[in-house]
């Protein structure tokens, strides 16, 4: 599992010559590094007498962002596998014409994963900038560019996953499923850029307030 290996490890493998883990697991790991930052910025703020009119709301957010954290997380992997599927299937054998009908089934069915992976990603990502926001305006004053941070990391996830679902739905033939999908990928890039420019917004009348 690529979650159990160290960042070496890690980095040694993306940088080589397989073509997975790519930029969907990537992505993944984007959205779990903006939702760690977001959760060390709320434990420096639980507890804190100058915070205590935010603290439960702090401690819904840290569980909340620990829950995204191991979502993306999960999500590297999936990513991963999703790919290996499809590279599976392009491998079936297509001598017959049965062959080749069930290897064309296969592909578009694993490709239709891959797709949904990264969608799954972009969709985690708009539920912890709208955290994101909250905590860059009461959370901790002294750890607002780690806020700021993490929403970038988060926002990252959601482009760079946003290019792993259209380049899946590129090759897959349903029209309704890429239709549906294609149009869940613009509105969930409108709702995530709309939210990283308010967070960064908010973190940043911290750092230069007027």
């Amino acid at each position: 599992m690529l979650t159990e290996q160290s960042i070496n490890k890690f980095l040694d493998e993306l940088a080589s010559g397989s073509p997975a883990p790519g930029g969907g697991s990537v992505a993944a790991l984007s959205g779990a590094l903006g939702a760690a930052l977001m959760s060390m910025v709320c434990t420096l703020t639980v507890g804190k007498k100058k915070y205590l009119d935010v603290d439960a709301e702090m401690k819904t957010i840290l569980t909340k962002s620990e829950e995204l954290r191991r979502t993306f997380t999960t999500l590297i992997d999936q990513d991963t596998l999703a790919f290996n599927k499809v590279m599976e299937a392009y491998g079936l054998p297509k001598e017959t014409d049965d062959q080749k009908a069930l290897r064309t089934a296969a592909i578009q069915e694993a490709t239709k994963e891959a797709a949904l992976v990264p969608l799954r990603v972009m969709k985690h990502v708009v539920d912890a900038l709208a955290l994101a926001k909250v905590v860059a305006e009461k959370g901790n004053a002294n750890s607002v560019s780690d806020t700021g941070v993490s929403a970038l990391m988060l926002y990252a996830a959601a482009e760079s996953a946003a290019l792993n679902v259209q380049i899946n739905l590129s090759s897959i033939t349903d029209s309704e499923f890429t239709g549906w999908h294609g149009e869940e990928v613009v509105s969930l890039l409108r709702t995530s850029r709309g939210a990283v420019e308010r967070a960064l917004e908010l973190a940043r009348e911290k750092i230069f307030p007027s």
